[in-house]
């Protein structure tokens, strides 16, 4: 199994088969409208723009950390497009994490779990203790911790690599790049 045999609801509302970005480096992000992380979409954006013959990020919406994105599909749409000129593939807002996660991210976490907070590093220390204090269930698995975390995938499917959300996706450029 990998990525191409799942399927999700574009964010207007017709299902996709990942299938259709076989032989593409993907990009999947949990992302969020009111999310201190949330002009990573811009970042996104740069690297969709100049990979697009071999990239693609797919954004799949999710309010389940702080209520950060309330807002309906087609709202989320718009905001994305307005604020940030978004043209990559959104997805319907979706549970990234729990029993009600998608089955794409309950695989994608099976493939690459959460490593753990580095407590010498200020941000990491900052959402260890803001999740500790706030979602403290969330510290006893490897699932999603909060917005914009991101997962690479190769061309064929495969899972390579886990960026949690203080990884900004210009960080990302080289690894995206060996994969194309």
């Amino acid at each position: 199994m990998n990525i191409h045999d799942f399927k999700a609801k574009a964010i207007t509302g017709e299902e996709i088969s990942l299938g259709e970005y076989k032989g593409k480096v993907i990009l999947i992000v949990n992302t969020a409208s009111k999310c201190g992380f949330t002009p990573q979409f811009s970042g996104l954006e740069k690297l969709y723009e100049k990979y697009r013959d071999h990239f693609v990020v797919l954004g799949f919406p999710s309010n389940q950390f702080f209520d950060q994105d309330p807002a309906s599909n087609d709202e989320i749409q718009n905001f994305c497009q307005l604020n940030f000129g978004v043209t990559f593939p959104l997805f319907e807002k979706t549970d990234v994490r729990g029993e009600n996660a998608h089955p794409l991210f309950k695989f994608l976490i099976s493939q690459k779990p959460f490593k753990g907070f580095d407590l010498n590093d200020d941000i990491e220390k900052k959402f260890y203790d803001l999740t500790k204090e706030n979602y403290p269930e969330f510290l006893e698995d490897g699932s999603i911790k909060w917005n914009f975390t991101k997962f690479l995938v190769s061309k064929e499917g495969e899972v390579v690599a886990r960026f949690e959300p203080w990884i900004t996706p210009e960080e990302l450029e080289g690894d995206i790049e060996k994969l194309i």
